[in-house]
């Protein structure tokens, strides 16, 4: 929808920002060495090749690079790779001496392990002393990554290429750039991640939400099972997580992880236990798996997660992982599940047998004896778990009678691309799909272990996988594990840097809304450049004060002063960043400030009408918007009708879309 001008103002006052727009976006171009890998690096930053050779801000040069690129560090950035002679050109020179080099420690993450898969023999070089060194060999310390910058450029060097896979080496490189001067103008504000408050116990709520949503964080799923049952203490730090949330633009989501409840009721009711096809009780990692199938355990938890939902102020809630614990599926008695009595008869009474003689190697019903006993038990399991969906999924719609604002996700692992998962854990999404299509959940793909060897490219495949079942894009989202792998991987262990960038980048462009477990895992040095990768808005600039973006999703672009977006007085935006809302828009220099300011929402604005002493924002939201005002207001209308009061800073406006109208406040003597 057009944005329409009814200002009435007509001072012609125009500020000026402090670089011509087109001098802000990067671009970058490769000579004398192998584009590829820098051309990843850069996308996952999402800064582009130049179309024109000599527009390009950023020029890495490979040893057969020319070196009269050198007359132009002044005003851009020169990446040089190796021993070259441009690198000696500037002092940067090698020594008699040579070192293996496989273990790096670089200054923005000085404990973080960066290993390389393949060792590589290298000279020791000196480096000039007003360069800055970033990375070094461990035991040597041997500059491997150095910089300096320049009048209005830099000079950034690295004693090796990035390597084929352009993440095999330098997890910083991007950091590093960013020290140098590297301007990123566009930052993504739809991130999601999890939260578990028992990592966090000590921290400050206001200190966290506010570097949240510094890092482009709009919805945090909270891990609601630690208030299963009320404690004033647990209770009290997280209704003071959801209020600091809720004051920096973040909707809070209840995070449930049934059949898992909590410890205490695990405790409390042993006899409600599940059960591993050993006979064990199915403490299973960190989850402790309830018996589902019990009349009576249903009831006790429905009756909790009611009571857990009517207690705090969510704005959503995520149903996660609703099925059995047990990635080795039936090959592992140990964790198999569910064998608990009432699954047993329910599945004998149908089949015939129990299926704990599936695991009896004396049966005739044995694994190696009848695969299709066990074939049929396993389509019996996945049943099972659709239609615990349905259930807990009617379960949180009661709960929207009194909070109609609730937002429902479902994240349900891949059983497309990896349909062992089926058989795994009984999760069949074609199964589930019923429910998420006649309740418009949105439906949160978490990626399974086994594709992660595919690296970023997974989430495009996932994305053309999942789009033939739930067309709406709107309600996709896929999940990032950032955590320490099992497998023997390099340079790092947990995904960080580069890396986690062209992951987040890569996850972006394929789907709407992309989630990060968790936001423990993720490293301080990342936070600064995580809503860079979410962001996939186009930016161009056809006239020095003029910039184009096109983009899927709200983004933020760095500006300073007046603002017009499509012609309009622009009025969401701080001292150094301004909201475009998704779609093409026009930005350009403002006249003047719009009469009213907000600092911050978290909403699709559809349209601003902009009145004399008074502006209209149009919007849609999924849960509740949240609008953070700038300025005093004297009233607050919500299609028409008065909300809120005039005084509170933080508006949580109603679900749907809507019409929200500020008025400003007089001026004495007005």
């Amino acid at each position: 929808m057009p944005f329409r001008d009814n200002s009435r103002f007509t001072a012609m006052l125009l500020f000026a920002t402090a670089l011509p727009l087109s001098a802000q976006i990067p671009s970058f171009r490769v000579a004398g060495t192998d584009a590829a890998p820098w051309t990843k690096i850069f996308n996952a930053a999402n800064v582009m090749a130049a179309t024109k050779a000599d527009a390009a801000s950023i020029i890495v040069a490979g040893p057969k690079a020319d070196v009269g690129v050198l007359t132009l560090a002044t005003d851009h950035i020169i990446v040089i790779e190796g021993d070259s002679p441009l690198a000696r050109q500037i002092g940067i020179t090698p020594t008699n001496k040579t070192i293996s080099v496989r273990h790096l420690v670089d200054v923005h993450a000085p404990k973080m392990q960066i290993i390389w898969q393949q060792q590589a023999s290298l000279p020791v070089t000196t480096v000039p002393e007003d360069f800055q060194v970033f990375a070094r060999e461990r035991w040597t310390n041997a500059p491997l990554e150095a910089g300096k910058r320049t009048a209005h450029g830099a000079i950034f060097w690295l004693a090796t290429p990035p390597g084929q896979t352009d993440i095999e080496r330098y997890p910083y490189v991007l950091q590093a750039l960013t020290d140098l001067g590297l301007t990123l103008p566009a930052r993504a504000t739809g991130l999601w991640a999890f939260f578990d408050s028992s990592y966090r116990v000590r921290a400050d709520s206001d200190y966290l939400a506010r570097r949240w949503r510094a890092s482009g964080i709009s919805v945090l799923h909270v891990a609601a099972w630690h208030n299963i049952e009320p404690d004033s203490q647990r209770d009290e730090y997280l209704k003071n997580m959801i209020a600091a949330c809720h004051r920096n633009a973040i909707l809070v989501y209840a995070w449930l992880e049934l059949p898992h409840v909590s410890e205490q009721f695990w405790a409390d009711h042993p006899e409600w236990r599940e059960k591993t096809a050993t006979g064990q009780d199915a403490a299973l990692d960190w989850r402790k798996l309830m018996n589902l199938q019990n009349a009576d355990c249903k009831a006790a938890v429905a009756h909790k997660v009611q009571d857990l939902l009517q207690r705090f102020d969510w704005d959503g809630v995520n149903l996660a992982e609703l099925y059995f614990e047990s990635l080795e599926g039936a090959g592992n008695p140990a964790r198999f599940t569910p064998m608990d009595d009432d699954v047993r008869k329910a599945f004998e009474q149908e089949a015939g047998f129990d299926p704990k003689l599936l695991f009896d190697p004396a049966s005739s019903h044995a694994m190696g004896r009848d695969p299709v006993g066990l074939r049929r038990f396993l389509d019996f399991r996945a049943a099972l778990v659709s239609h615990m969906q349905a259930e807990w999924l009617a379960t949180v719609e009661r709960a929207r009678s009194t909070k109609p604002w609730l937002d429902t996700v479902l994240t349900q692992i891949d059983d497309r691309l990896e349909p062992g998962m089926r058989d795994a854990l009984g999760a069949d999404i074609v199964a589930s799909l019923p429910a998420i299509e006649s309740k418009k959940l949105t439906l949160l793909v978490e990626d399974p272990a086994p594709l992660w060897n595919l690296g970023a490219a997974r989430y495009a495949k996932l994305a053309d996988e999942y789009r033939n079942l739930v067309p709406d894009r709107q309600r996709l989202a896929v999940d990032i594990n950032v955590v320490e792998r099992y497998q023997d991987v390099y340079p790092t262990k947990k995904q960080t840097g580069v890396e986690l960038f062209e992951l987040v980048h890569q996850a972006a462009e394929s789907f709407q809304r992309v989630a990060i477990y968790f936001e423990n895992s993720l490293e301080r040095q990342d936070l600064p450049l995580l809503p860079v990768a979410a962001s996939t808005a186009m930016l161009s600039a056809p006239a020095p004060d003029e910039l184009i973006v096109d983009s899927s999703q709200p983004v933020r672009i760095q500006w300073r002063g007046p603002a017009q977006i499509d012609g309009i007085a622009w009025p969401v935006h701080t001292d150094t960043e301004l909201l475009v809302p998704a779609g093409h828009h026009t930005v350009s220099t403002g006249f003047v400030e719009p009469p009213i300011r907000l600092t911050d929402f978290n909403g699709n604005i559809e349209q601003v009408v902009e009145e004399k002493d008074a502006i209209e924002i149009s919007y849609t939201s999924r849960s509740r918007a949240i609008a953070i005002l700038g300025c005093v207001v004297s009233t607050i209308e919500v299609d028409g009708t008065p909300f809120g009061k005039s005084n509170d800073p933080i508006l949580l406006l109603p679900v749907g879309q809507h019409i929200l109208t500020l008025h400003k406040q007089a001026a004495p003597g007005d």
